[in-house]
């Protein structure tokens, strides 16, 4: 079955709310992107209107930013080690907007988000 983003089914009382019409195709979603940290992988997804979207399925390098100095460099990712997303997400060394990754020049917080950009950012804190 498809994963919708259109209406819900329930009211906010808890009622069965009755549609009026079907799902539509704008309203459809995707499976979360879930970036691991492996050998980098993009996967293309096709958006509305024809476009492409890049998905990074798997990435094992960060562009790090120090920003006490501005400069910036491309250093390993060795784990994750929070994850505000998810708290199983560590463990599983899932990448999302906001997860704090280490790296050799220190812990480094996500800025990007993989799953929509295809690429993976941060900064050292």
């Amino acid at each position: 079955m498809a994963i919708s983003q259109g209406k819900s089914t329930r009211l906010p009382s808890g009622a069965r709310n009755v549609a009026n019409r079907g799902k539509r195709k704008a309203e459809l979603g995707r499976d979360p992107a879930e970036t691991r940290v492996d050998e980098k992988r993009l996967k293309k997804i096709r958006t509305r209107g024809g476009n492409e979207k890049l998905r990074l399925a798997t990435a094992n390098k960060i562009n790090l930013t120090d920003p006490a100095t501005g400069k910036s460099q491309v250093v390993d990712v060795l784990g994750v080690i929070e994850n505000s997303a998810n708290p199983n997400y560590v463990r599983r060394n899932i990448i999302t907007k906001g997860a704090i990754v280490e790296t050799p020049e220190g812990n480094a917080k996500v800025t990007s988000r993989p799953g929509q950009d295809g690429v993976l950012n941060g900064i050292l804190i």
